[in-house]
């Protein structure tokens, strides 16, 4: 099957490709590394009758610190994050999670900001950018604006942009001392969506001048647990995470995080798994992502 008939534009500039888009509103489409509009238009799932080719845009791609925030381009791709010597050191998180999106061939195409702007509910970038609080920045002709992850999230496929909008980049906290990261997902193939993933984060120890206090301090604080493949969007777990809140990663307050799940999530059932399975799963792969952070403290 083949896409219907559609225009092509390939502009130069961040300028021309908000023009463009102001003019065609919701029948344009912004072609990023088309991993994912390219076979739903195939199939006829989408039908843009103008596609805006971005690949040409200098300024929207690239990895940088600023600050205390690291800012990833929307053209960034996936390899690139995989690579990224700066991820590595400032977002622990998104290099744990990076290998696990789809198939190297993917990764050399498929985009950050694309990932965040199709929201697919069983993706890995959403559910870091979730977790770690991340902020999305917007253009437009009638200028910028800058929308925290919990608000973006909308809906399978939905998200808060406007069709006259572009993600130009992305930005996450960077970490520093005493965060602890994990990640990890439940796939029936490795490159496959995740059936159940999750992305965690946490603090060992208390903060600033506290932590001078209590310099054997290994209680958790500033924990996170961002689900995903469980729900339309996804999800944080605030109840699971308050039962690890302010005490010692160990096999009790494991427990107490996992029992507490039942408050958090009411995972969908899919064409390949129920419900029932899914919130099984949940547990176990909490319990494996604070276990392994246990490892992590540990080392």
């Amino acid at each position: 099957m083949k896409s219907p008939q559609f225009d092509y534009v390939r502009p130069g500039s961040l300028d021309q490709v908000l023009a463009l888009l102001a003019e065609h509103g919701d029948e344009a489409q912004v072609l990023a590394g088309g991993q994912s509009l390219v076979p739903t238009m195939n199939m006829r799932l989408a039908a843009p009758r103008v596609l805006v080719d971005v690949n040409h845009v200098p300024g929207l791609a690239g990895v940088e610190l600023r600050g205390k925030w690291l800012r990833i381009g929307a053209l960034t791709r996936h390899a690139e994050m995989v690579r990224s010597p700066e991820v590595a050191r400032h977002a622990p998180l998104l290099a744990r999670a990076a290998p696990y999106i789809a198939h190297e061939a993917i990764r050399n195409r498929g985009t950050f900001g694309g990932s965040v702007a199709t929201a697919d509910p069983a993706s890995e970038w959403p559910a870091c950018c979730l977790t770690l609080g991340a902020r999305i920045h917007l253009a437009s002709r009638k200028g910028t604006r800058t929308l925290p992850a919990e608000d973006f999230f909308e809906g399978v496929y939905q998200t808060a942009i406007e069709p006259h909008e572009l993600i130009t980049h992305v930005e996450v906290p960077a970490a520093d001392d005493g965060m602890l990261y994990g990640f990890d997902e439940l796939a029936r193939r490795k490159g496959d969506y995740a059936i159940v993933g999750l992305a965690a984060q946490a603090r060992i120890g208390a903060k600033g001048p506290m932590k001078l206090l209590r310099r054997n301090d290994q209680r958790l604080y500033e924990v996170r647990l961002g689900f995903f493949g469980v729900a339309e969007t996804p999800v944080l777990a605030p109840q699971a995470a308050a039962a690890l809140e302010g005490r010692p990663l160990g096999a009790e307050s494991i427990q107490a995080a996992q029992s507490a799940l039942a408050d958090d999530l009411q995972p969908l059932s899919d064409l390949y798994t129920s419900a029932e399975v899914k919130t099984h799963m949940t547990r176990v792969l909490l319990g494996r992502v604070l276990h392994a952070l246990s490892g992590d403290h540990s080392a």
